[in-house]
C-alpha cells in the first residue's frame, strides 16, 4: 500500500517534518470555551435577576459581570474541564476537537480549564459571599462531572442532577444574588430555582439519546442507557412537565394567575409534543424535542420570574414564606 504524507511547502523545500505548534490558536481556544454553550446559564442567570424583585436600575454594571460569570466563565470551565478529560474518548469518536486534534497541544487543555476556573472564582468573589459561594458550588460540581474518580457524567442520575443545578439553578440564584448586593434571596426564588433545575435534568436526558451506542460501548450508564429508550423517554417527560405543575401551583398561591395560565399553556404545548416522542422514542425525535420543544420550558422559565416579580417588594424580599404572595 503506498502511503502518501503531505508536507507544508516550507516544510519540504527544508525537507523536514512540520513542527508542532507550542501553543494553542486562539480560535482552537475559543471552539474549547464552546459559546453556543453558554447560552443556557446565561438565560438562567436572567431569569434570576428578574425574580429577584428589585429595581435594576444601577445593576448594569453587575449585570454585566454576572452574565460573564455564568456563561463565559463558569460554563466555559465546565466545557474545557469536560474535553480534558474526555480527550482519549475524543480521540477515537470525535478526532477533530481541538485536544484530540493537537489544536490545543500537550497540557494546555488542562491549563485553560485550570486557569478559567482560578478566573471564575475570583469574578464570583467579588460580587459577593452568596454568589462566590454559588460559583464555588458549580465549579465543583463542573470538575466532578468530569474528572476522576468522581466522573458524576458516567451516570445519567447523577451527572445529569449536576448539569441541571449548574446550568440553572445556580445561574438562577446567582442573579437574584447579584442585584440583591450579595444579600441571600429571598426562598420562593429558590423553590423556582430548584424546580427548574429538576426539569433540566430531563433536558439533559434527551441530549443522552444521540450517543447511545457509544455510552454502550464505553460503559456510560445514561438513562437511555440503563432505562432503555422507551424508559428514558418517559423519564425525560416526567422530570420535565411535573416541576412545571408545581410551579404553577406556586404561581396560583402567589396569586399570579396571569402567569400561572401562560405557563399552563406553554406546557400544554410541550405535552402534546411529549405525545410524539413518548410514543416514538428515538434519537430523532429527541433531537425534535430538544430542539423545540425545550423552548416553551425556558419561556417559562422567564414568564415565572416575572410573577414573582409582581408578587415580591423590596420590602418582603427574602422575608415572606412560600405560598404568601
Amino acid at each position: 500500500m503506498l502511503r502518501v504524507t503531505v508536507k507544508s511547502e516550507s516544510a519540504a523545500a527544508a525537507g523536514t517534518s512540520p513542527t508542532p505548534a507550542l501553543l494553542p490558536a486562539p480560535g482552537a481556544v475559543l471552539e474549547l470555551l464552546k459559546p453556543i454553550t453558554w447560552f443556557p446559564p446565561m438565560w438562567a442567570f436572567g431569569c434570576g435577576v428578574v425574580s429577584a424583585g428589585v429595581p435594576l436600575s444601577g445593576h448594569t454594571l453587575t449585570i454585566v459581570l454576572g452574565l460573564l460569570l455564568a456563561g463565559p466563565l463558569v460554563c466555559a470551565s465546565s466545557q474545557a474541564v469536560n474535553d480534558w478529560f474526555d480527550r482519549d474518548v475524543d480521540a477515537i469518536n470525535e478526532p477533530h476537537r481541538p485536544i484530540p486534534s493537537g489544536r490545543i497541544p500537550g497540557q494546555w487543555g488542562l491549563y485553560i480549564a485550570i486557569v478559567w476556573t482560578a478566573l471564575s472564582l475570583a469574578l464570583a468573589a467579588s460580587l459577593g459571599p452568596v454568589v462566590f459561594a454559588a460559583g464555588v458550588v458549580g465549579l465543583a460540581l463542573a470538575w466532578a462531572y468530569s474528572a476522576p474518580p468522581l466522573r458524576l457524567k458516567r451516570n445519567g442520575w447523577w451527572g445529569n442532577a449536576a448539569c441541571g443545578l449548574c446550568y440553572e439553578g445556580l445561574a438562577w440564584v446567582t442573579g437574584a444574588a447579584v442585584v440583591l448586593a450579595g444579600s441571600m434571596p429571598d426562598a420562593r426564588v429558590f423553590a423556582l430555582a430548584a424546580l427548574y433545575s429538576f426539569g433540566a435534568h430531563g433536558i439533559m436526558t434527551l441530549n443522552d439519546f444521540k450517543a447511545i451506542d457509544g455510552d454502550r460501548r464505553m460503559g456510560v450508564a445514561s438513562l437511555p442507557v440503563q432505562l432503555g429508550e422507551r424508559g428514558a423517554a418517559r423519564a425525560a417527560c416526567t422530570m420535565m412537565a411535573l416541576p412545571q405543575f408545581v410551579v404553577i401551583a406556586l404561581l396560583l398561591a402567589w396569586q399570579q394567575p396571569w402567569h400561572a395560565v401562560a405557563v399552563g399553556a406553554l406546557l400544554a404545548v410541550q405535552l402534546a409534543m411529549m405525545t410524539r416522542f413518548w410514543r416514538a422514542p428515538t434519537a430523532a425525535n429527541a433531537l425534535w424535542f430538544s430542539a423545540f420543544g425545550v423552548n416553551f420550558f425556558v419561556i417559562g422559565m422567564l414568564i415565572s420570574a416575572f410573577a414573582l416579580r409582581a408578587a415580591s417588594s423590596p420590602a418582603t424580599t427574602a422575608t415572606l414564606p412560600l405560598g404568601v404572595g
